[in-house]
């Protein structure tokens, strides 16, 4: 599968910049696949999201107390997006501080454990590879931060065949 990370304008500012991962195949990105697929169901719940993810982007940063961490493995950066805890929406993103979010897929949270629920599982560990691919290239300086911390910069198209 090809995929590139791709900046989303309307929710980056000057608190953070947001990406997402654009999915060739599917001419979409990966947070628009998550808004379409939940739209019927979670109409309110995805205004929340978004709107969240504007005021990480153009007013408060990435902090900390948004996200629910551990999400992934140990030092990957995958999180999941807070909402109100009677909320069942989950949104998976990889923080880089305050500064980076890449917000993911996700779905419906109507199990314990993610790995109970294969859409779930299935977004999260697309993250958890990509995490693991980011990390690969800013070792090979293939990906490095701008000079404000606030973007990636370099090599952001992945293929899966070529990254494994």
């Amino acid at each position: 599968m090809r995929y590139e990370l791709v900046k989303l304008a309307n929710l980056s500012g000057n608190e953070a910049s947001v990406y997402s991962i654009w999915l060739v195949d599917n001419q979409t990105t990966s947070y628009d696949r998550f808004l379409n697929e939940n739209i019927n169901s979670f109409k309110s719940e995805l205004s929340d999201i978004n709107n969240r993810l504007y005021v990480i982007g153009k007013k408060t940063g990435a902090r900390e107390h948004f996200f629910t961490p551990g999400e992934g493995n140990l030092g990957d950066g995958i999180c999941a997006l807070c909402d109100s805890p009677k909320k069942k929406l989950r949104l998976y993103c990889i923080r880089y501080g305050t500064l980076i979010l890449i917000v993911g897929g996700g779905g419906e949270k109507n199990v314990k454990k993610l790995q109970e629920n294969k859409k779930l599982k299935d977004e999260n560990y697309f993250l958890r590879t990509i995490s693991a691919q980011i990390a690969q290239r800013i070792k090979n300086k293939e990906i490095w931060y701008s000079e404000n911390k606030m973007d990636f910069e370099g090599n952001l198209i992945f293929n899966d065949d070529q990254d494994d």
